[in-house]
């Protein structure tokens, strides 16, 4: 199990005072690429092989968003390789040792250039040690997209989208995704399958679906084709 801890810093927070979703995800994120860095399988390593690990689904779920300036401790625990997927829990606890948020992540291991799967090496498969999955209800990686939603205004891919992959970040596709829904109330589990890797200045058509009585949103951002970058599962409260 690989963590560290953090402070909730005002920048991160919203109206209400409390943690963003898009804050807490970005931790999760972070504590990830932290703990490459650590054993020595980080951004270098992986751009000298050649190869990325891409995000291929998240499954958050949040008990509590945690308050400005409370201190919190991020963890990791990768728990399964299977071919050339990667399958990682993620989990945020205050001080107290309090649960905020829990998560499964699935990650596939990419050849760069010709995109194709490859499966991890030897440093891989000793570098991240694994342990048992965390205890919790794991939906499925798929995500049925609603026959009916509707189509909000297209939007072009900016710079500020990007990562160091040079395509847009797994965070950003969820901040677009929310802005695409209603923001009246807190969301309890996100949900997010990525299909393919938008770049930039592509051109971005959002579909918004409303169910279960207001309380699940779903949101596929498709390419001009109207096949989908990504599709993105609220559940609310």
């Amino acid at each position: 199990m690989y963590t560290f801890d953090g402070r909730v810093r005002y920048s991160e927070v919203g109206e209400d005072g409390c943690m963003s979703l898009q804050a807490l995800l970005d931790y999760f994120q972070d504590c990830s690429t932290f703990q490459s860095e650590d054993i020595g399988l980080g951004i270098s390593y992986m751009k000298n092989l050649g190869q990325v690990w891409l995000l291929s689904a998240w499954q958050i779920c949040v008990e509590r968003y945690p308050a400005f300036g409370e201190q919190i401790m991020i963890g990791t625990i990768p728990y399964e390789f299977r071919g050339f997927m990667g399958y990682r829990n993620f989990f945020m606890q205050t001080g107290a040792g309090e649960t905020l948020a829990y998560a499964n992540s699935i990650w596939s291991l990419m050849d760069i250039e010709s995109m194709r799967p490859m499966k991890p090496n030897e440093d891989m498969l000793s570098g991240y040690v694994l342990e048992e999955k965390y205890p919790m209800d794991y939906a499925p990686r798929k995500i049925a997209v609603p026959a009916a939603g509707k189509a909000l205004e297209a939007f072009t891919v900016r710079p500020h989208h990007l990562d160091t992959n040079h395509h847009v970040n797994n965070g950003q596709y969820v901040r677009m995704a929310m802005d695409c829904i209603p923001g009246d109330f807190k969301i309890r589990q996100l949900r997010v399958e990525y299909k393919s890797q938008a770049v930039l200045g592509d051109e971005i058509y959002p579909v918004a679906a409303e169910g279960m009585d207001g309380k699940l949103y779903t949101v596929s951002l498709n390419g001009a084709d109207g096949s989908p970058y990504c599709v993105v599962e609220f559940t609310v409260s």
